[in-house]
């Protein structure tokens, strides 16, 4: 055998282990489960073929005790592992309130990322070791899955729409990042790598040949430019609502439902200001659709996050 072959892709994040474990036990369980059937059918089979002098007399009408037990075994072996992966499934949400955002914008064929102090990045992710890291993903033009399996993540984005994913690396090194969704001529080429380093490299690294503004500052230059604090500031003369500590807080609508303001929410507002109206307010907003770029609506979204709130995820 090859000593370099492994039966699952190299481990390098805190869930991964959880979902090796999770798959390993579901493929014994089902491969269990398919080797009892074939061997009872090769036994019956051969035992009772025609011709044969096995004793027909006497045959049981009912076996209570055998089928039960073959209904209640697959049973409870199939909902313990779908409790299991459910745990895990509902974990992919329940983000750290102290992890590090990233912020992805996928287009054919490349992918571009953005840290929150106005790094750029394509195709390549620079991430520091053994510390949470969240993606907000959005796509420029057609459906694209950002999937990288060595951190067992795997995450579709959206055009139109915000997605999210986060991990934990456990291991410095370069991983493959991969597109997982046909996108069109170039699918196979649209690819890159993570790369994970000591806290103290990441630091420099961020720091190093960054001239860009944050990502914060250059969403409140955006926030001036389209006007948004002509009619959302405190002294505005125009009635709007307050969008300082806006992430994470209950938002009432005046149709009577309500919602917990995340980055989806504000790029609705922005682009579809219609769609959700805040009770007490008129619906006269101007759609900004088509005139905001994906990377100017993730800069004003950090923006909002900066004044304060995340209230939700922080108290998760």
């Amino acid at each position: 055998m090859n000593p370099s072959f492994h039966l699952l892709p190299h481990s390098a994040t805190t869930a991964s282990g959880r979902y090796d474990a999770l798959f390993i036990t579901q493929t014994i369980v089902l491969l269990t489960v398919a080797l009892a059937i074939a061997i009872l059918i090769v036994v019956f089979s051969v035992r009772y073929r025609a011709g044969s002098k096995a004793d027909r007399s006497n045959a049981p009408t009912s076996a209570r005790a055998v089928e039960i037990a073959w209904t209640v075994t697959p049973l409870v072996l199939f909902i313990a592992t779908f409790i299991w992966a459910a745990y895990d499934f509902t974990q992919l949400y329940r983000v750290p309130p102290d992890a590090m955002p990233v912020f992805v914008v996928a287009k054919q064929w490349m992918w571009k990322l953005e840290h929150a102090n106005g790094k750029r990045e394509i195709d390549e992710l620079h991430v520091p070791v053994n510390r949470p890291v969240r993606l907000v993903m959005t796509s420029q033009d057609v459906i694209h899955s950002f999937y990288v399996p060595a951190f067992r993540i795997k995450q579709d984005v959206v055009p139109g729409r915000y997605t999210t994913i986060w991990f934990i690396a456990t291991e410095t090194g370069e991983f493959h990042l991969h597109c997982a969704e046909y996108c069109g001529t170039d699918h196979a080429a649209m690819g890159g790598r993570i790369i994970v380093m000591q806290p103290g490299e990441y630091t420099a690294w961020l720091a190093r040949g960054n001239t860009q503004p944050g990502m914060a500052a250059r969403g409140f230059e955006l926030y001036r430019r389209y006007g948004c604090s002509g009619c959302h500031e405190a002294q505005a003369s125009v009635h709007a609502p307050d969008l300082h500590g806006l992430l994470g807080r209950d938002v009432h609508l005046s149709d009577g439902r309500s919602l917990i303001a995340d980055e989806a929410y504000i790029r609705d507002s922005i682009l579809l200001p219609r769609k959700d109206v805040v009770a007490g307010y008129k619906p006269i907003m101007p759609s900004f659709a088509g005139q905001i770029s994906e990377e100017d609506l993730l800069a004003i979204i950090e923006y909002i996050r900066s004044t304060g709130g995340d209230h939700a995820r922080a108290s998760q």
